[in-house]
C-alpha cells in the first residue's frame, strides 16, 4: 500500500534506512538518498512515498531538489517484492507528486547497472539527461602546498550575483534558489588574492562528509586553487571526525574526474538521470 509522507517520522526513517541497507547488500554501489533532507523535511508537501506490505516498508522514493529547479527522484524496492509492480506504480505516483506540485523537470536516479531501473524509466517514455560518477574518498587526503593568497569565507545573500556568475561559467547554466541553497547550507566563497573565484557546497551526515557545487571561475582554472580548497575541505572532515567523503561528477568532465581521483577518490557507481515526462 502506498502512502505520501510530507515528514518521515523517526519509525518511517529507521524503516527507510532498513530498506537501504538490504538493497544495497543485494545490489552493491550505493542509493542517493540525501540523508540530511530526508531528516528535515518542510512538512509543506509530499516530499517522499512509502510502499508498505504489513508493518514492513518494501518501496520508497524521495523528492529532492537541492535548491534548484528540477527535482530528483531517488527510490528503492526491496530485493524481495520486485517483480510485483511496486516500481512501477510508485513512479507513476510519483509522476503525479512532481505535478501537483508544478515541477519544471523531474530526473529519476537510475544506477547504471540496474537494467531493471532503466527498463522502468524508458516504459514512462524518460529519455537520459545525464549521467554522474559518483565518489567516494576513504582516507585523509596527503598534505600538499597550500597557497596563502587563497582563502574560504561563508557566502551571504550579497554574494548571490558573483556566483551565479562562476557557476554558470563553470556548469554552463545558472542555478536556480541559490540564496535558499544559501540558508540551508554551508556554502563557501572561495576568493584568490581577494577576488571571488569559485565556490563550494560542504554538507555533513553523521561520519560522511558531502562537497556539492564546487566550481572554479573557467579563468582561474589550471592554478591549483580547485585541488588546494578541495584537499583542504577533506581534511578539514577527516579532522572533524568524518570517516569518508562523498561527491558526484558529471561523466562528460573528465578534467574535474580526474583532480578528484588525485585527491584520492574513487569510483563507487555510475548514475544515470533520466527526464520524466510531466505534460
Amino acid at each position: 500500500m502506498l502512502q505520501p509522507r510530507t515528514r518521515l517520522s523517526d519509525d518511517d526513517l529507521r524503516a527507510v534506512a532498513d530498506l537501504e541497507r538490504r538493497v544495497v547488500a543485494h545490489d552493491g554501489g550505493r542509493l542517493k538518498i540525501e540523508w540530511e533532507d530526508l531528516r528535515d523535511r518542510s512538512g509543506e508537501r509530499t516530499n517522499d512515498l512509502l510502499w508498505f506490505e504489513g508493518e514492513r516498508v518494501v518501496g520508497f522514493a524521495a523528492f529532492d531538489s537541492h535548491g534548484g529547479p528540477a527535482v530528483e527522484i531517488a527510490g528503492m524496492v526491496d530485493p524481495g517484492a520486485r517483480g510485483r509492480g511496486i516500481g512501477t506504480a510508485m513512479l507513476a505516483a510519483a509522476i503525479d507528486v512532481c505535478r501537483e506540485r508544478g515541477s519544471e523537470q523531474a530526473l529519476l536516479i537510475v544506477p547504471r547497472a540496474s537494467e531493471a531501473g532503466r527498463h522502468l524509466a524508458e516504459s514512462v517514455g524518460a529519455s537520459l539527461e545525464h549521467s554522474e560518477h559518483a565518489l567516494r574518498l576513504d582516507r585523509v587526503p596527503a598534505e600538499g602546498v597550500e597557497d596563502p593568497a587563497t582563502t574560504l569565507r561563508a557566502a551571504t545573500a550579497g554574494d548571490v550575483p558573483v556566483l551565479t556568475q562562476v557557476l554558470a561559467a563553470a556548469f554552463g547554466h545558472e542555478p536556480g534558489h541559490l540564496l535558499q541553497s544559501l540558508r540551508t547550507s554551508r556554502t563557501l566563497v572561495i576568493e584568490h588574492d581577494g577576488e571571488p573565484v569559485g565556490t563550494v557546497r560542504l554538507t555533513r551526515d553523521g561520519e560522511v562528509g558531502g562537497v556539492y557545487g564546487f566550481a572554479i571561475d573557467p579563468r582561474s582554472q589550471g592554478r591549483g586553487i580547485g585541488r588546494d580548497v578541495l584537499r583542504r575541505s577533506c581534511r578539514e572532515f577527516f579532522a572533524d571526525g568524518a570517516t569518508s567523503v562523498r561527491l558526484e561528477v558529471a561523466v562528460d568532465n573528465p578534467r574535474a574526474l580526474g583532480l578528484y581521483t588525485s585527491i584520492g577518490f574513487e569510483p563507487v557507481t555510475t548514475e544515470d538521470y533520466y527526464d520524466l515526462p510531466l505534460t
